[in-house]
């Protein structure tokens, strides 16, 4: 049956819409996250002395902030920098305030919805997910994300082996790719994760670009082949998948994880705030609503419990354990909760070092290295203490580009070079743990 003009013309808008719409990156309606951040800003804030810092922490208290760095108004101190996203309808009292008080301050993004939709609505075509191609130049969300590990299982049959250890607080299963050659079957493993914080983007994206890496690398890099044939790598792409896909459809700026808590409307849990070492103290916070949340209980997160039983169970063959965040520009190691040296500290510093030389000989980006509560802040319950406390002599967080001009918002165009350097620096640890080093002790002494 022929239609009449205008139903032709209805029906030729309609399909035109739909080209579009699913040709376009669309979280949320017809801007992504239905507009919510346009006019709010990220300021960076220097407090010069503890007086300012006083001031600047009962300011940002009254206030309703999301926190970028740090990220609790405690860990405020003079001569750090403070990056904070401030919604639209307090941007002009905070720079009132702050020029009243006479503190230092540098608005970092002017527009953030307009920053977000630079960093993942630019293209007016995303390359989609292929069999023949997969685009590890843009960020992807979870169910693209999920399906390319499908892929890398099905393809990839003598390099990887795809499982799952659990199941997340919403039900999403929690994936783990094996990557290894099947030489033997006691090796030597490395865990990486990555995701853990919902809106550190560049974290899954590396964890890609690791796997596509190593398979790529396999037939001539002679360094590659050899980490494959003698140590397995479990990689977790997206640790925190709640989060991660409620960064993409809801808020972009979610931390925590997405559990519910009876007694407050405040959702999630900080997932490196939940192991079970020095629970909810210094760094970590009792309040639901707060950010860095510590949780009900240790292990309360189905997320974190699964990688805690996973990693108890093979912790004789977990030699390293390589957490990836954003951002910041440094490699850190134990101890987080507390201001000691670990007592393989020779070792551990010297693996950071060559981690942070190979990383800087690609581009010349400078990270720096420490110990956690010295060259970051103090904080209990993180994954890294967790893991060196079970036994996992070499315990390391990444935070990854940048320092902070663009933030949580790191562009697709830097996602190459950022991975490129984190792929020497992983590559430099794990080569390490093919060496042996001598701590001057017969046994290794615990936390």
């Amino acid at each position: 049956m022929a239609l009449d003009p205008r139903s032709a013309f209805r029906a030729s808008v309609l399909l035109a819409c739909v080209i579009i719409c699913s040709n376009v990156l669309c979280p949320v309606g017809a801007y992504l996250y239905n507009n919510r951040y346009a006019g709010d800003q990220v300021f960076r804030i220097t407090p010069g002395d503890d007086e300012e810092v006083q001031v600047l922490k009962k300011m940002l208290a009254h206030m309703k902030v999301d926190l970028w760095q740090p990220n609790s108004v405690s860990l405020i101190c003079h001569n750090a920098t403070v990056d904070v996203h401030v919604k639209r309808n307090d941007t002009r009292s905070l720079r009132a305030r702050l020029k009243q008080e006479h503190i230092y301050y540098r608005v970092f993004i002017s527009n953030l919805q307009k920053e977000i939709e630079t960093q993942t609505g630019s293209r007016s075509s995303r390359r989609r997910r292929s069999e023949s191609q997969y685009d590890y130049e843009v960020y992807h969300s979870l169910e693209e994300i999920q399906r390319w590990m499908f892929d890398m299982n099905r393809t990839q049959p003598d390099l990887v082996d795809m499982f799952s250890i659990g199941k997340s607080y919403e039900g999403r299963p929690l994936y783990v790719l094996q990557l290894g050659k099947r030489s033997r079957p006691q090796k030597k493993a490395v865990w990486i994760d990555c995701g853990v914080h919902a809106r550190e983007w560049i974290g899954p994206a590396f964890c890609q670009w690791f796997v596509k890496e190593a398979i790529n690398s396999y037939q001539y890099d002679s360094v590659m082949r050899r980490l494959l044939n003698q140590l397995n790598f479990y990689i977790m792409p997206v640790f925190n998948v709640d989060g991660y896909d409620f960064s993409w459809t809801t808020d972009r700026f979610w931390r925590k994880t997405r559990s519910k808590n009876h007694k407050f409307h405040c959702r999630g849990v900080d997932a490196n705030r939940n192991w079970k070492v020095k629970w909810c103290d210094e760094g970590a916070s009792s309040h639901p609503c707060d950010d860095t949340y510590c949780g009900p209980f240790p292990e309360s997160e189905p997320e974190v419990k699964a990688v805690a039983k996973f990693l108890r169970k093979h912790k004789k063959r977990v030699k390293a354990y390589i957490s990836i965040h954003a951002y910041a520009q440094m490699l850190l190691y134990p101890y987080s909760y507390k201001y000691a040296t670990i007592p393989n500290f020779s070792c551990v510093e010297s693996a950071a070092h060559n981690a942070v030389t190979a990383l800087y000989s690609a581009y010349g980006v400078k990270y720096r290295y420490g110990p956690a509560s010295t060259t970051l802040y103090v904080s209990s319950g993180s994954s890294i203490d967790w893991a060196y406390r079970n036994g996992i002599r070499y315990a390391f967080a990444f935070e990854l580009r940048d320092t902070g001009y663009f933030g949580f918002l790191l562009p697709e165009s830097l996602i190459n070079p950022t991975c490129t350097e984190t792929m020497r620096a992983v590559k430099a640890i794990a080569s390490g743990l093919l060496k042996k080093c001598e701590t001057g002790r017969d046994r290794f002494p615990y936390i």
